[in-house]
């Protein structure tokens, strides 16, 4: 159970799991490749969420004694699991709310000096084209947009607000 779990904590770090020693570990418990599978997942539904609400392996241990997991299995997942928890809880957090970010900026100033359709001529106009990174793909998508010089200026008021009250929080 002890390499068993250790080779799961390795693949939820980021290294890739060793099948190989997998299929070794559990051929003596004469596991089918479904059962394999299943025990993998088990072991890594309990592992995130004990490491994701903060449980201690005393606590951990308990509960999966209560659920008819014999002592020792729970004794050696609790204990691999000890030791890797801060680990583990670093890479899940930085995994978790993966949200979409400023890739680039560009923008150009344009004037008007005359026209059919606009009322006011030779006011200023800003073309803007945000580069916005997509956090879970990392595709880049390009958003561009006209604003007036009225609409620039309010959009950088509330952008610093916003940036004072996000830096207050942190």
């Amino acid at each position: 159970m002890k390499l068993l779990c250790v080779q799961m904590i390795k693949d939820l770090l980021g290294e890739p799991i060793n099948y190989q020693k997998v299929t070794k570990l559990t051929e003596d418990a004469k596991f089918e490749s479904g059962d394999v599978k299943a025990s993998l997942a088990v072991l890594e539904f309990v592992l995130c969420s004990a490491a994701k609400y903060n449980v201690d392996g005393n606590s951990l241990s308990s509960e999966l004694q209560q659920l008819g997991l014999p002592k020792e299995h729970a004794s050696a997942l609790c204990k691999v699991y000890e030791d890797k928890q801060a680990e583990l809880q670093d890479q899940l957090k930085s995994q978790s709310l993966r949200l979409s970010r400023l890739a680039g900026v560009s923008w150009r100033v344009d004037y008007t000096l005359c026209s059919s359709e606009l009322a006011e001529v030779n006011e200023p106009s800003v073309q803007l084209r945000l580069n916005i990174q997509d956090g879970a793909t990392g595709v880049i998508n390009p958003i561009a947009f006209t604003l007036s010089d009225s609409k620039l200026r309010v959009l950088l008021t509330e952008l610093k607000t916003a940036q004072q009250q996000m830096s207050e929080l942190s």
